[in-house]
């Protein structure tokens, strides 16, 4: 629990601290705060003072240490005279979520549950630099970090009504090939249709609870439903990609950067030449980072066809590693703003423009994931969001232990026989990764998700318990 001083609470999960000294704005954190640690509170703080911050700087309830800005953290900048940060986006852009379902009873995937988790296994590579058996031409590459998941369907790796199931539609047309390095080209062109490793995974579960009937429907999804979450990203092409722009930021914005409080906060004023370029290859990425979810998507269709004969559904794929250009009203003004979204997720009320009309009735899906092993959930989004936080919310459970602890105080015998005690069937690269992925290393993602919604952030539509697990 963190000691800072200055800390004002303010309402239930509700506490702000000040603008003092180099802050700019307040910095407002929404959790519980004995679940917070002093260094995350000390990076909120450090993101109010950069340039062009507007109203305030916000941690989500699942708010953790990270790179620069905090895993959890939210901030908005104004396009003509505020910044753009990697470390406010992060190394892996646009990790995302994705929420498929399963058409056909959840008894029978569930007794070929061993078979399809071994066969998800063998066909989508996982683990640290894997590399997929799939091989794009550099033009072909091209195309798909230039058009996203559009592109990728176009190619025959899944379905066009897909599309509006995805945030964005999958595809971000501020980009620009030119923008990208021929090393993250290098790293990212066999990657495509890969997992990776870290917190990223493919599991399988089961509805338990369906929290408002109407919309669950809406959304296609019913108790008892079987259901896989995909939680991958950009793979080592966005992690290069943040390490040029950090690299050249540094090298060329030394007199720009010169105050800031944490040098992982280094940025770009976002109308520069080299704020654009980062923009620019940080979009490619995300186009990246949709496509991959749309091969793995087409990979487990088929093994599902294949092994229960049953087709597969896109509930929705959402980002959390993001800057995205947004329009809101500040003081009575409409401004444009480059709303940063380092591990938080976009949470858009009813009616946005721009949710597709699939969604304009409900508001945008919002998908938490818990950690390896505990519930996961389907929320939806809300105008008191985009009134309060720049339309975000809380993107997962955020760890409480680092790696290194987690494996110092856990041992893989440990973490393998709680699973199996809850019938989790998990396979997995290494038994360190498992243990690092522990449960015990995350905070309880009931609670996160009981905060957003009671803070009206986003509302709960059904919760989901996992029954079998794919890791790197």
């Amino acid at each position: 629990m963190p000691t800072s001083s200055g800390v004002e609470k303010c309402g239930k999960y509700v506490y702000r601290i000040r603008k003092s000294g180099k802050m700019l704005v307040d910095a407002v954190i929404l959790s519980d705060w004995e679940t917070l640690d002093e260094d995350a509170v000390e990076q909120i703080k450090n993101v109010s003072t950069l340039p062009g911050i507007v109203k305030e700087a916000y941690a989500m309830p699942d708010i953790h240490w990270g790179y620069g800005f905090p895993i959890g953290g939210v901030a908005a900048f104004d396009v003509e005279d505020g910044i753009i940060s990697p470390g406010g986006v992060g190394f892996d852009i646009n990790c995302g979520v994705r929420m498929l379902v399963v058409d056909g009873v959840g008894t029978l995937v569930k007794k070929q549950l061993d078979t399809i988790v071994k066969r998800i296994y063998e066909i989508v590579p996982v683990g640290v630099g894997e590399r997929s058996e799939l091989r794009f031409s550099k033009s072909d590459f091209k195309r798909v970090v230039t058009s996203g998941t559009k592109q990728i369907i176009e190619m025959g790796y899944g379905n066009v009504e897909d599309l509006e199931r995805v945030e964005d539609c999958g595809y971000i047309p501020e980009c620009d090939f030119a923008d990208v390095s021929d090393e993250a080209v290098e790293r990212g062109k066999d990657e495509l249709g890969t997992l990776g490793a870290g917190n990223h995974f493919i599991e399988i579960q089961e509805v338990d609870e369906i929290y408002d009937e109407e919309i669950a429907k809406q959304f296609g999804v019913r108790k008892g439903d079987i259901t896989i979450l995909i939680h991958t990203g950009s793979r080592g092409f966005g992690h290069q990609i943040a390490t040029d722009y950090i690299r050249k930021m540094r090298d060329e914005l030394k007199e720009h950067n010169k105050s800031i409080p944490d040098k992982q906060l280094i940025n770009a004023p976002f109308k520069s030449a080299l704020g654009q370029a980062y923009y620019r290859a940080m979009n490619c990425a995300a186009n990246y980072a949709f496509a991959n979810r749309e091969i793995i998507t087409h990979m487990i269709r088929k093994i599902f066809k294949n092994v229960v004969g049953m087709d597969v559904r896109l509930v929705y794929d959402i980002t959390h590693n993001i800057a995205k250009v947004e329009e809101y009203e500040i003081d009575g003004k409409k401004r444009k703003l480059v709303v940063h979204r380092k591990g938080a997720t976009r949470a858009f009320g009813p009616n946005n423009p721009k949710l597709p009309d699939l969604f304009k009735s409900t508001g945008q899906p919002v998908i938490i994931p818990g950690s390896m092993g505990t519930s996961s959930y389907l929320l939806v989004g809300t105008k008191k969001a985009e009134e309060w936080t720049f339309g975000s919310t809380a993107h997962g459970a955020g760890r409480t232990l680092g790696r290194r602890e987690a494996t110092r105080e856990l041992t893989s015998e440990h973490v393998l026989k709680a699973l199996e005690k809850k019938g989790v069937t998990i396979m997995a690269r290494s038994k360190k990764g498992i243990v690092e992925e522990a449960p015990e290393a995350y905070k309880d993602v009931d609670n996160v998700v009981r905060i957003v919604d009671e803070l009206g952030l986003s509302l709960k539509i059904a919760k989901c318990i996992p029954i079998g697990v794919i890791k790197g």
